[in-house]
């Protein structure tokens, strides 16, 4: 994940930010990054960011075509060794 950082934040949105993150029960960071989503109006709920990557793993050919085992049958298999 790239990193980013910011010097010279004033000191009363770095006592906000602070603060939110607190209530959020977030760390500085990732109420950082909320705070520019929201400011930048880009979506970062992961329920569907996970969703849209299952979608794209399943929508992609080459999986298609690979013949995967069944994890249920592999997991009895190695029980009763």
């Amino acid at each position: 994940m790239p990193l980013i950082q910011v010097r010279d934040v004033p000191e009363p949105i770095y006592r906000k930010l602070v603060e939110q993150a607190k209530v959020e029960r977030r760390s500085l960071a990732q109420q950082a990054v909320e705070v520019l989503a929201r400011g930048l109006q880009v979506d970062l709920d992961a329920k569907a960011r996970r969703k849209a990557v299952l979608q794209a793993i399943r929508a992609d050919a080459t999986l298609k075509k690979l013949k995967l085992s069944d994890p249920v049958k592999l997991i009895r298999e190695d029980r009763q060794r």
